[in-house]
């Protein structure tokens, strides 16, 4: 009769932590010191595999807002930087709000017109990446053409969950008032697991006899 022995081993496997904030209050029109929503996290693992954030925003003109997530760390990803606005598109898009998941890995959220996309209760949803244009949200169309996206949501992988998280976000032209309803986070980070590897044991006992003997 074969012998079969069974090893244990330690894999490594994401466990996303998810945390909802209720804000439900306006953000101020044309007006650049915005709204400020924090929350507190606390007793996590250090050493982040991945950042979603939920928002939801209704009302007002999607391209007049501006939003950035700072982390505990102090680590800082631009999520909206005034949504459509080009060298050929001054205003940005005028759709009120949104209901989306910014994760990297997704189309870009600044021309999510260009592509596929749906509107549902006039709000923007789904699944898109941050917006990464780290500039100016009062530069011109040329510039935002030009800017790169390079800040993205992986800036706070490995680093310590733990601390502060605050959302800045803030509407930039008047004519629209936007409400900022809620916020959320999906933290994920790295939690061991033990995996049952089994091995032909005639061969492991084979192995383990030579040793002995040795």
């Amino acid at each position: 009769m074969a012998l079969v022995c069974v090893l244990a081993l330690k894999a490594q496997a994401d466990t996303n932590v998810t945390y909802s904030i209720s804000v439900n209050s306006a953000i101020p029109d044309g007006n650049p010191v915005g709204l400020v929503s924090s929350t507190n996290i606390a007793d996590l693992p250090t050493g982040i595999t991945g950042v979603q954030v939920a928002l939801s925003i209704t009302g007002g003109f999607n391209g007049d807002l501006y939003a950035y997530l700072i982390g505990p760390t102090g680590g800082f990803v631009v999520l909206l930087d005034r949504v459509g606005l080009t060298a050929g598109n001054p205003f940005g898009y005028g759709d009120a709000g949104f209901s989306i998941t910014l994760a990297d890995g997704y189309a870009n959220v600044h021309n999510y017109q260009s592509g596929s996309y749906t509107i549902s209760g006039g709000q923007l949803i789904g699944s898109w990446a941050p917006d990464g244009r780290n500039i100016n949200p009062q530069s011109s169309g040329v510039i935002f053409d030009a800017a790169p996206t390079s800040s993205s949501l992986g800036l706070f992988n490995t680093t310590n969950p733990n601390g502060q998280w605050t959302l800045f976000v803030a509407d930039l032209a008047g004519g629209g008032s936007s409400t900022l309803v809620s916020w959320g986070l999906t933290i994920a980070i790295p939690e061991p697991q033990t995996w049952a590897l089994l091995v032909g044991g005639a061969g492991m006992l084979l192995a383990l006899r030579r040793r002995k003997a040795s």
